[in-house]
């Protein structure tokens, strides 16, 4: 499923997180687009990260913006308010523990204020290449459906696809499932009449479709 899926994503956007993890700063870049992702559409995400980049591509260049002037660049991302102070702790954080450098192990950025698990494993995965899965609503509802697992919550997929799915697929699975899930394997009625999974897939929890 996931060598069919490798072919279909050639026709998508990649996701816009994924956009930020090449260049100077890449793992400080990761953090902060997927800390102001969060609860909003990727476009937003993408004009708003580039915005506010472009402003302070560092956590020393970000300290010297007031929490004002953050919200400004990064509206109308949802909960900008929040997301501007977030990242202003998570700078000086990084300054004064880190010597301005991103951690690269999940326990570790999970003790920062606005970080889940979600934004840690990107970090992890997409920022430094490392084994790590991220399970955002796109890749828990597919992997249900799929019949991969029987979970209610997201850290509860992540936990057992660890279990069960091999390494060499930790890092490529969030961003197949999430372009899947944004362009056929839709929340609400997905297209399952074109979707080139249609005779692998159980479809467990769909009642309506395409």
């Amino acid at each position: 499923m996931l060598a069919v899926l490798h072919e279909q994503v050639k026709q998508w956007k990649q996701p816009i997180v994924g956009t930020f993890a090449v260049g100077k700063n890449a793992p400080f870049k990761v953090l902060v687009s997927t800390v102001l992702s969060l609860r909003t559409k990727d476009k937003t995400t993408e004009e708003a990260s580039h915005r506010l980049f472009e402003a302070a591509d560092t956590p020393y260049a970000m300290l010297k913006l007031t929490t004002h002037q953050i919200e400004k660049l990064v509206f109308p991302v949802g909960f900008y308010r929040t997301k501007a102070r977030n990242i202003l702790g998570i700078c000086k954080v990084l300054i004064e523990k880190f010597d301005g450098a991103v951690p690269s192990d999940l326990e570790t950025l999970l003790t920062f204020k606005g970080v889940g698990r979600k934004t840690a494993n990107l970090v992890v995965t997409v920022g430094y290449g490392k084994p790590g899965i991220c399970v955002d609503t796109h890749v828990h509802r597919i992997s249900n459906r799929w019949g991969l697992v029987k979970t209610k919550m997201p850290d509860e997929t992540e936990e057992v696809l660890r279990e069960i799915l091999p390494t060499r697929f930790w890092i490529e699975y969030n961003d197949l499932l999430v372009c899947f899930g944004q362009n056929l394997c839709q929340p609400v009625s997905p297209f399952c009449s074109r979707c080139p999974l249609r005779e692998l897939c159980p479809r467990i929890g769909v009642t309506t479709s395409r």
